[in-house]
């Protein structure tokens, strides 16, 4: 594990081929992807029982409360973000936004998204918070909702939901937003 650090900031560089990963790193990943796994049950039995609409209507009421109760379960801040995103509650802080721009960075240099993530401790003021995010990418089943070719029905039940919807003209393959975790250490 390589360790940088500056006077303002403390950088943990998680690096697999060593085996060497931080520990609130493993919680992190644990963390996004029991999240990420109750969030896509919700939204494949919705999608099963009622189609894309109410994936959407799901997904507009739930997404917050699933977030909420792992975050009150765990102790860390757990939330989604992305570059375009569908709900303005989910926009990205400045930390998440130059995140995200690494990631397509990242993406553009052919890394593999599935194991896309960073994290870092930052310090502000006498806190220091350990903070985490790891690429969610675009899938098959995405493309419903987010894609280029949104059926009529459904781009108008994001419209009702999301009037400042950013969240489409995605393509499988492409990173849809990520995870973004947070964790106050003092």
């Amino acid at each position: 594990m390589l360790i940088a650090c500056t006077s303002s900031l403390l950088i943990f560089f998680a690096n697999a081929e060593e085996g060497a990963v931080n520990p609130l790193t493993l919680e992190a990943r644990t963390l996004a992807k029991a999240f990420g796994g109750d969030l896509k049950a919700v939204l494949k039995t919705s999608m099963k029982s009622g189609g894309p609409e109410s994936a959407l209507q799901v997904c507009n009421l739930q997404a917050g409360a699933i977030a909420h109760k792992s975050a009150i379960s765990s102790g860390w801040n757990i939330g989604r973000t992305a570059l375009r995103v569908r709900n303005i509650s989910n926009a990205p802080d400045e930390w998440e936004l130059n995140t995200l721009r690494q990631f397509e960075q990242r993406k553009e240099a052919e890394e593999t998204l599935k194991h896309m993530e960073y994290s870092e401790v930052v310090k502000t003021g006498e806190k220091s918070v350990y903070r985490y995010m790891k690429a969610i990418p675009t899938g098959e089943e995405c493309t419903t909702c987010h894609g280029n070719n949104i059926d009529e029905k459904i781009s108008g039940k994001i419209k009702l939901l999301y009037l400042n919807d950013q969240a489409t003209g995605f393509n499988v393959g492409d990173i849809r937003g990520a995870f973004t975790l947070e964790k106050t250490l003092n």
